[in-house]
């Protein structure tokens, strides 16, 4: 009796964007592909799913790498579960789609499958087993993978595609491709290869464990693309040992086991975690997060869809910042009788997290959008008529100099309703030794001319200034369509610390703050652009405690959010802002539940 094929198709678009190689003035090859709401795809008691939401090859201004670069892209993650009562066969395959004269040929793609027990599988996508075609528009296909489940077992894996090194211009410059991932479930498929190895780095040893029974196996080691496995392993226990040269040099170890057709690698170079040793909260939060670090640099635009799943790594004074963007629905914290969304988690594992309304035992829109989500309206500074109010503190008022301008010896307006609020909140309701001590906030007043016209960077007295924040976002009187937000405070007097922190300028009675203008555009504002969808949007005004100038008109401004979600400047004596706390959770606390989700926030051990 024949068996019908169930097929099921898992998307991920490739399309071709120009990119370039600095120095020559060819356009190479290059993929991107955006996929912005989960999808689940089932046939019978087999499901293939997306594993997070926004998950997908992110791969823009690409030329020829080598596989040991290759191999540290971001992945496209895919979970294939049987939910039948008997074990299941099924192959993945990789489709090519709508061939046109500039569609780059197979033999110059490099990919990447793997998975929770085999490390990745890598080959050029000709040499796979070519395989007739299945989906509209393909013009041909290849399988990259075969495997079982079990009943009610699943597996996640990985993809990574990449133009191979060896590609020359001719063959890879300004070329197309397009691509998806057909699944094919068939109890009739024949498993040729059982493959099962993974790798473990310690030092300069790197351990691979077999699959049980394997008695003979070959290696190689590469620092440039995949290599020919020729040195006989030697295995003891399921395992073999490889001594690498050293960690400074990017190497590989590659495996081929006795009876298969496929090579298995694994980069030699020691992955450092995300997190700071101790920092219990932050291996928490980002258990099982994509990492993603198309937020570094530039900022073309506003973010809005569901990130779910997604952080994105940006360099701050610590080292390396996990940013939330976009309208994620896993930053929800309960703390101190609030609710809280995380902003990022900070590069000494600290956890970022602003002020989103009272602990009513269940999450609604009211702590999501409206005046609830701010502990109440203030102006940023009672006086505007000098340099000196856009500072979180100040110095003298009509000064001639900026030092004296922006001394660090009177305290702002709104410093002192946060300050208020956090001793009545947080120190005499007991939770001030959940705060981190080394963590500060940033209230950048470097100075900065060529932002207006006519204003120039003096930063005293009544001489009309720009500031830096908005010389990151603004050019010539215009925003920028390309914004360079930075979450580094380039000054130590601008950062603002408590006096037990190893940074900063150690100013602060309690260690509260504001967002700053930058958080607000990686998280997903834009500015001069509107946007309701990011998780930073309450449609309403508040402040952020970023420097805008000193208008030509006579007053300071300051950055905040509008009720559009809008980042612009306003003016310091404006009392129609709301004021939402911003606190750092020390790295060393404990989360005891939840998920990050509004039905089920992260717990904070008290």
């Amino acid at each position: 009796m024949s068996v019908k094929k169930r097929v099921i198709i898992l998307v991920v678009s490739l399309l071709g964007i120009t990119g370039f190689i600095v120095g020559v003035s060819y356009a190479f090859f290059s993929a991107g592909g955006v996929q912005g709401t989960a999808n689940t795809f089932t046939s019978g008691c087999l499901n293939i799913s997306l594993t997070n939401e926004s998950t997908s090859i992110h791969l823009t201004d690409v030329y020829p790498i080598t596989d040991i670069e290759g191999l540290e892209t971001t992945s496209y993650d895919f979970t294939v579960k049987n939910n039948c009562n008997s074990s299941a066969n099924y192959q993945i395959n990789l489709e090519s789609l709508n061939e046109q004269v500039n569609s780059l040929n197979a033999d110059y793609i490099k990919v990447s499958l793997s998975s929770d027990t085999v490390d990745n599988v890598i080959s050029t996508l000709s040499s796979n087993t070519s395989l007739t075609p299945t989906i509209d528009n393909a013009y041909e296909s290849y399988n990259l993978y075969t495997d079982s489940l079990n009943a009610n077992e699943e597996k996640t894996y990985h993809l990574k595609i990449w133009v191979d090194y060896d590609a020359t211009v001719e063959q890879a410059a300004s070329k197309v491709y397009q691509s998806k991932i057909n699944v094919i479930a068939n109890p009739e498929t024949t498993i040729v290869d059982t493959l099962e190895a993974k790798f473990n780095l310690e030092d300069k040893t790197i351990t691979s464990t077999l699959t049980d029974n394997v008695t003979s196996a070959s290696y190689c080691v590469t620092e440039n693309n995949i290599c020919s496995p020729n040195t006989s392993a030697t295995i003891s226990n399921n395992t073999y040992t490889v001594e690498l040269e050293g960690n400074e040099n990017k190497q590989m170890v590659c495996t081929k086991l006795n009876g298969t057709s496929k090579v298995i690698c694994s980069n030699g170079v020691e992955v450092k975690p995300l997190c700071p040793e101790g920092a219990s909260a932050c291996n928490t939060i980002l258990a099982g997060k994509n990492i993603d670090d198309s937020r570094s640099g530039e900022i073309t635009g506003t973010l809005e869809e569901d990130t779910t799943g997604t952080v994105y790594s940006v360099a701050d004074d610590w080292g390396t910042s996990y940013v939330f963007a976009g309208a994620p629905t896993d930053n929800w914290v309960r703390f101190a009788g609030y609710y809280w969304r995380i902003i990022r988690i900070n590069g000494d594992g600290s956890v970022r997290m602003i002020y989103s309304g009272e602990d009513t035992g269940e999450i609604t829109d009211a702590n999501r959008v409206g005046v609830s989500t701010q502990i109440g309206t203030s102006v940023y500074n009672s006086s505007s008529d000098d340099n000196a109010y856009v500072g979180y503190m100040y110095g003298s008022t009509g000064a001639s100099s900026y030092a004296s301008t922006h001394a660090n010896t009177n305290n702002s307006t709104i410093k002192g309703v946060l300050d208020n609020w956090y001793k009545t909140n947080i120190v005499d309701k007991g939770y001030s030794d959940k705060i981190s001590t080394e963590a500060g906030f940033c209230n950048d007043r470097k100075t900065q001319s060529g932002i207006w016209s006519g204003y120039g960077n003096l930063g005293y007295g009544a001489n009309a200034t720009g500031y830096a924040p908005a010389g990151r976002l603004i050019s010539n009187g215009s925003w920028k369509s390309s914004q360079t937000p930075s979450l580094k405070c380039s000054q130590i007097d601008d950062y603002f610390t408590v006096s037990g922190s190893s940074k900063g300028n150690h100013k602060l009675t309690y260690p509260v703050g504001l967002i700053t203008s930058d958080e607000v555009v990686l998280a997903g504002g834009f500015g001069g652009s509107s946007n309701s969808s990011y998780y930073l949007y309450t449609g309403e005004y508040y402040w952020t405690m970023s420097p805008f100038d000193f208008y030509s008109a006579g007053y300071a401004g300051v950055f905040s959010v509008d009720s559009n979600g809008c980042l612009d400047g306003d003016g310091v004596y404006w009392t129609a802002p709301g004021v939402r706390p911003v606190i750092n959770l020390s790295a060393d606390v404990s989360i005891t539940g939840g998920s990050g989700s509004s039905s089920s926030p992260f717990e904070v051990a008290t």
